[in-house]
């Protein structure tokens, strides 16, 4: 996978079966309490990924001892609430689960520490956390803007916190500000009450504190979202053996895929009996019209039996980071989607409302947004889902929110290592569940039938067809109409970039006029040929053509298609024939066009064009290992069509 980009073809269905990585928000807690604890702790199906990679390092310089048992399996050795190490220097990323529960914890641990992370880390506010924690006599300093992160925290002052008051924090900007100072507090060894002032958002993720915190011996009096009460003497013990939940939001894309692509799409790790609210994404689901079962450990979703899913209106409070995939499945409803009570979005890795809004509007969606909603239109009745560059602004969830859309367009999908923060093979299993549009790549050399058999084989099987030749003679009309030097790759890359290109049955326009003919004469052939040559231009070309893989399947002929531009097409041909051959059949072409041609002139022009094709440094013409030869130099186009369709049925179907 491209570190810079990742390209997804459109789907056509999706179904399977995948069992899902352990729960980030699950995960940290149960690492920072097993450290706290006494004895050890063997933690099983944790989720390995940047988060809890940020997490582990900050125990481990904490003095925590930590053992890997296994890929998934963590020995922690507990150091019964006080760390061995006393000052140290920790970067949390953008881990927020990390980030939070740690200033609470050592804000009340009795040591010198510094906290920082990336720089987006540094725009998520935790003044109201730390505004908490100085209530209980916490020493913390900004060192920047006051209410962000980097902190500076040194021992809590003798007589500063107040002992039998209520500690007050907000509920209305995150619920790990909560979170966070609950797992603290038995650290204090008094009883500790804190009163939650506004609405409690994200009302799950604290009861997974409060629950987490049970497995550890930990139990919290609550008299509702008000009023939590920590009682005096509580320490954490080891549970010994503890397995994490799958990630119930990380479902949620899959579920999302099985709703729209057909399914049955199943994932294993969460279910009914979670403690995770996420799980109840699938009840959204349900709502718009998806069949949904589950069991004790496992959730399932399709598209439903009759018509379209349906647009809802939904207060999302109780599924915050799930309710970002809803977005996503709004564009294959009917009516719009509204998705209220989701302020918390913009206080995340970035502002999702914001990112949401503007990527989806890049696919053609109509979109509004306030401070706490988005509402989500999908195209006009008639109109499909525009391909679209979408960036994910370093925020794992906007990566794999969209990747659904790949069921309606294709897609490239920036930065998208980005899932590495929760889900680092995200791609790979989404590439298993998954059905793509069905590709032939039918290369070769010039004059060996490629444009001729491709667009049969298409018309045969009903399928689109594009001519990757006629991008490259366009681009080289385009440049000579600009003046642009075919050598000049900076210029000739932005004019490839902005192709005005219109395909239409057999006509082809640039900017509105017909150039069908002007692309195919000998002088455009050879300019067509030395801008393919460039890598800049191959690379502003690569997702337009990718772009034509459309359903029901595409044929596509070129010099690079079955090795670069579809790597992953069903059948893959390479055509071949004589040189001599070659030349006869450009000659006779010619002749039937009216325009006279030397056969002497165009046997050279060929082999000079095969040399420059078969030298260039990018995508050089040559048969991919898994193609099928075709020397096609004493086939008629008849049994040449014939040999490729059979090739096609031989072909296994996925799925």
């Amino acid at each position: 996978m491209s570190t810079a980009y990742l390209d997804l073809p459109q789907l056509v269905g999706a179904r399977g079966t995948l069992r899902l990585p352990g729960s980030k928000s699950i995960s940290n807690r149960v690492l920072l309490l097993a450290a706290l604890a006494s004895g050890e702790t063997e933690l099983h199906d944790l989720l390995v990924a940047d988060d809890t990679a940020r997490m582990l390092d900050a125990l481990r310089a904490l003095g925590v001892g930590v053992e890997p048992l296994g890929d998934t399996v963590f020995r922690v050795t507990g150091v019964g609430g006080v760390f061995p190490v006393r000052a140290a220097d920790l970067f949390l990323g953008n881990a927020g689960t990390a980030f939070r529960p740690l200033t609470a914890v050592l804000a009340l641990a009795g040591g010198d520490y510094r906290l920082s992370g990336v720089p987006r880390m540094h725009e998520r506010p935790i003044g109201d956390l730390v505004d908490g924690l100085r209530q209980l006599g916490a020493d913390i300093r900004y060192l920047g803007e006051a209410g962000f992160p980097p902190l500076a925290i040194s021992p809590p002052m003798p007589g500063r916190g107040e002992e039998g008051r209520a500690v007050v924090v907000r509920g209305d900007v995150s619920s790990q500000f909560l979170s966070g100072l609950l797992m603290a507090l038995p650290l204090r060894g008094v009883e500790t009450t804190v009163e939650v002032v506004g609405e409690l958002i994200s009302k799950p993720y604290v009861e997974i504190t409060l629950a987490t915190m049970a497995r550890f011996g930990v139990q919290i009096q609550r008299d509702g979202w008000r009023r939590f009460t920590v009682a005096a003497g509580s320490t954490y013990r080891s549970p010994g053996v503890l397995h994490v939940e799958g990630d119930a939001s990380s479902a949620s894309y899959f579920l999302a895929l099985g709703a729209i692509g057909g399914g049955p799409l199943r994932v294993e790790g969460v279910g009914r009996d979670s403690m995770q609210g996420d799980v109840r994404f699938a009840d959204a689901l349900a709502l718009m019209g998806a069949r949904i079962t589950c069991g004790a450990n496992w959730l399932e979703a399709s598209a439903p039996d009759a018509g379209s899913l349906q647009g809802i209106d939904l207060d999302c409070n109780h599924i915050p980071d799930a309710a970002m995939t809803l977005a996503s499945v709004a564009l294959f409803a009917e009516g719009p989607t509204s998705l209220r009570n989701i302020a918390s979005w913009r206080v995340k890795e970035t502002d999702r409302i914001a990112a949401m809004a503007t990527e989806l509007r890049k696919l053609g969606a109509r979109v509004d947004v306030g401070e706490d909603f988005i509402r989500v239109s999908p195209p006009l009745a008639g109109r499909a889902l525009q391909p679209a560059v979408i960036d994910t602004y370093d925020d794992h969830r906007i990566a794999m929110c969209f990747s659904v859309a790949a069921l309606g367009t294709p897609l490239r999908i920036n930065d998208p290592q980005t899932v590495a923060k929760t889900f680092p093979d995200y791609f790979a299993r989404f590439a298993e569940v998954t059905q793509a549009v069905p590709v032939i790549a039918i290369d070769g050399t010039s004059a060996s039938g490629k444009g001729t058999i491709a667009s049969r084989v298409a018309e045969a099987l009903g399928w689109h067809y594009l001519d990757s030749g006629a991008l490259y003679r366009l681009t080289a009309l385009a440049a000579a109409r600009a003046d642009v030097g075919w050598d000049d790759e900076a210029g000739v890359a932005a004019i490839a970039a902005g192709l005005d290109v219109e395909f239409a049955g057999t006509a082809i326009r640039l900017s509105g006029e017909d150039v069908g003919d002007a692309i195919r004469n000998e002088k455009i052939s050879a300019g067509a040929s030395r801008v393919a040559a460039l890598p800049g231009v191959r690379a502003a070309l690569l997702f337009r053509q990718r772009a034509f893989r459309r359903p029901p399947g595409l044929v596509a002929d070129g010099r690079d298609m079955g090795s670069v531009v579809f790597p992953d097409s069903s059948t893959k041909v390479f055509l071949t024939a004589t040189v001599e051959m070659r030349a006869r059949r450009r000659h006779k072409q010619l002749i039937d066009k009216g325009i006279a041609a030397s056969i002497t002139d165009l046997l050279l022009d060929l082999r000079e064009r095969d040399e420059r094709d078969s030298q260039r440094s990018v995508a050089p013409m040559q048969q991919s290992t898994d193609a099928e030869l075709l020397d096609t130099t004493n086939l008629t186009i008849e049994i040449a069509v014939a040999k490729v369709l059979d090739w096609v049925n031989k072909v296994p179907k996925k799925g």
